[in-house]
């Protein structure tokens, strides 16, 4: 019985002891858990104390690199100019024009390469649009010629040097407003294997002196950096017109942004491979420089769309349309003398009428009153800006 009693009393004893042991093992955890947490914040600490700590570093650029190994650089900023050497391994990376960073003794850390303006950067196409040939209509020789002359240098490039001719190094799209300029522009964006940088001629023209010429500049030193490119420059009219002497400030920084784009085009430097599209309204306001061979060698009309081209139009915009019995071709005989654009206007407007009414699909009806507001309204903007 005394034995009993003894155990009796020591299970409890171990019971109480093997909870605190628990309590104290889940207390270790999650102090080591603490510890984790102060740690890295400790590391994160230390980390931006020798950031903050560590001397700036200052950018200069090569201008020359001399005989006995020295490296000639130039400050930027203040201009100052100074020699100075470089380690074997940065010294190979160095060319004349390069950009590097130096420390407080003049010391070349490492090379920057080109720094290029935020307004140059935006301008390269990172995602293609998803516009191809198939979806434009009623141009198939346009989109021949423009083929041949920009996407086959780029992608096929051993048929021209098994024929031994050069291929053209610029095209230029000229046309009424909404023939489907810019949207050629776009498919050769998405079916061309290249970088492709697109900007518009009034991006070119700026306040200050040089501004744009330098903004031109940078644009094709990415262009041949990116090589094979496609410049595309649309409304080039903007920056492309007739160069005349009225004596004004603004007219002299357009002529001389437009002398830098003539040179880059076709200049001393040869081009590599890059390739020039540009599209424009008035054609007969460009200046003659910009249009000879060597620059544009291409000069491509955009023309509005005839019957059949119409119908095609019509057909592309209304493919995901529930449509009734509607005679298309009928709508492309009174559609004469419309753009693309007015005619992609045409579907649009008669699918708004069917959503208008809740109806199941398109109708003819639809589409002629698409008809009779689309031309109405472009009769209206003709007679405001006449």
């Amino acid at each position: 019985m005394e034995e009993t009693a003894v155990n009796n009393t020591a299970a409890p004893s171990e019971l109480k002891y093997q909870i605190q042991l628990n309590e104290l093992e889940a207390s270790l955890l999650d102090l080591k858990v603490k510890v984790d947490e102060l740690t890295k914040e400790n590391g994160q600490l230390k980390r931006e104390n020798n950031q903050l700590k560590r001397m700036p570093l200052f950018v200069a650029v090569v201008v020359d690199i001399l005989e006995n190994g020295e490296i000639y650089l130039r400050q930027q900023g203040n201009n100052q100019e100074y020699l100075t050497n470089a380690p074997e391994e940065i010294r190979a990376l160095l060319k004349p024009g390069a950009k590097v960073a130096v420390n407080n003794a003049l010391s070349i850390v490492k090379v920057i390469g080109n720094i290029y303006d935020s307004r140059v950067r935006v301008m390269e196409l990172e995602e293609s649009p998803a516009i191809c040939y198939d979806q434009i209509g009623g141009l198939a020789d346009q989109i021949k010629e423009v083929r041949e002359a920009v996407e086959y240098p780029l992608t096929k490039p051993e048929i021209f040097r098994r024929i031994g001719v050069e291929p053209p190094k610029g095209i230029l799209l000229y046309g009424a407003p909404g023939t489907g300029k810019t949207l050629i522009a776009k498919a050769v964006a998405h079916e061309a294997k290249a970088t492709f940088i697109r900007m518009s001629g009034s991006e070119l023209v700026h306040k200050f002196i040089g501004e744009g010429a330098g903004l031109v500049r940078e644009l094709f030193q990415l262009a041949r950096e990116r090589a094979p490119a496609i410049v595309f420059i649309d409304e080039i009219d903007a920056v492309g017109s007739m160069r005349t002497n009225d004596g004004t400030s603004g007219s002299a920084e357009v002529q001389r942004t437009l002398m830098q784009l003539l040179a880059e085009m076709d200049g001393f430097d040869n081009r590599g491979d890059v390739r020039i599209m540009a599209a424009t309204n008035r054609a007969d306001m460009l200046d003659p420089a910009l249009l000879r061979p060597g620059r544009f060698d291409r000069l491509i009309e955009i023309p509005l769309p005839d019957k059949d081209s119409r119908l095609q139009i019509l057909k592309i915009h209304s493919r995901k349309m529930h449509i009734g019995s509607v005679d298309l071709e009928k709508i492309a005989t009174i559609t004469e003398n419309s753009t693309g654009a007015e005619l992609e206007a045409v579907c649009r407007e008669a699918g708004m009428m069917a959503v208008r009414r809740e109806a199941d699909d398109v109708g003819m009806n639809d589409f002629m009153d698409a008809v009779r507001k689309v031309k109405n309204e472009t009769v209206a903007d003709n007679r405001m800006y006449t």
